[in-house]
């Protein structure tokens, strides 16, 4: 097992980047998220995994103003989406560039549109892992709700019709760098996304047939054959299955056990090739006390198996 981490520099430090930011998406709530997860103990948890941490309060994007923001298309929000993630994008990456690691609290998904792209600015050879029940690759001719939130990784890898208001994010993901796993609700319009781009895609089935082990393995083999690229892993909490974690805007039934998400997060502290991490959809106003509490434990607990945390 790797204690070392080859891109973070010691004593290693953990900045946790706090998004409390919702408009990706329509549901009210996903905003306090983050605010949850650090009230629940996140900081002195990593702590006591050896990490320095940097936690400086959250993002309020309060210089933020776009109170004239009509949709762009069918496109919601489009300025504060793009601002906001524009601002993620430089936190994120001055501290990929000091050999920090980030720790993203979302928020909606839009956000990893700011946070690879922070990566990327350091890391142009990184790879990303994203773990979701969506592929969030939705163009502006595909999307049918006009949430960015499902759109995020077409803008990485610029597909689909260019937005002005989004020149700042720079192609730099290339379509052989991504991997998705756990996959279960994909359109018709990202699925064809994904054949004609080649993008290896595990969604459930794979899950199912190899076993969780063989399915990191074999995503790792896809967009990091000699182990030597930095890892930016983006894990949308709905990956997961609802019984394991219900408070989450767009859950899906059949998703990953809560050993599954873990061992992902295991899997890939492993390597020693982790540069950045997501947690993203953590939305504490969609259920009752008890489930959000338990969404929230477990958002915690994902974070500290990809930072170090093992079982033994």
């Amino acid at each position: 097992m790797a204690s070392h981490s080859r891109f973070i520099t010691e004593p290693k430090t953990a900045a946790i980047v706090g998004c409390p930011f919702s408009g990706g998406q329509p549901k009210a709530g996903v905003d306090r998220g983050p605010i949850h997860l650090v009230e629940a103990g996140l900081v002195q948890q990593l702590e006591e995994l050896g990490w320095k941490v940097k936690f400086d309060g959250h993002h309020q994007f309060e210089e933020i103003n776009t109170t004239d923001d009509p949709p762009i298309g069918i496109l919601k929000n489009p300025r504060l989406v793009s601002r906001v993630t524009e601002s993620v994008a430089k936190v994120v990456g001055d501290h990929v560039k000091k050999g920090e690691l980030p720790v993203t609290l979302g928020g909606d998904h839009s956000l990893a549109m700011g946070t690879i792209s922070g990566t990327l600015n350091s890391h142009p050879d990184a790879c990303v892992v994203w773990v979701d029940a969506h592929a969030d690759i939705n163009t502006i001719e595909t999307t049918e709700s006009g949430n960015i939130h499902g759109m995020p990784v077409s803008f990485l890898l610029g597909i689909g019709s260019k937005v002005s208001e989004y020149s700042w994010v720079k192609p730099l993901l290339k379509p052989e760098r991504l991997v998705y796993i756990g996959l279960r609700d994909v359109d018709a319009g990202e699925k064809r996304i994904l054949r004609e781009n080649g993008i290896k895609a595990f969604s459930m089935h794979e899950v199912d047939r190899y076993g969780i082990g063989k399915v990191v393995e074999m995503a790792l083999d896809h967009v990091n054959p000699d182990r030597n690229r930095p890892i930016h892993l983006s894990f949308d909490v709905d990956a997961l299955d609802p019984t394991v974690a219900p408070s989450t805007g767009t859950p899906v039934r059949g998703g990953l056990t809560f050993r599954e998400g873990h061992y992902i997060c295991e899997a890939v502290y492993e390597t020693g090739l982790l540069v950045a991490l997501d947690l993203m959809e953590v939305n504490p106003s969609l259920a009752d006390a008890a489930a959000v509490e338990q969404t929230v434990a477990v958002g915690c607990s994902l974070v500290r198996s990809a930072l170090g945390e093992t079982l033994l």
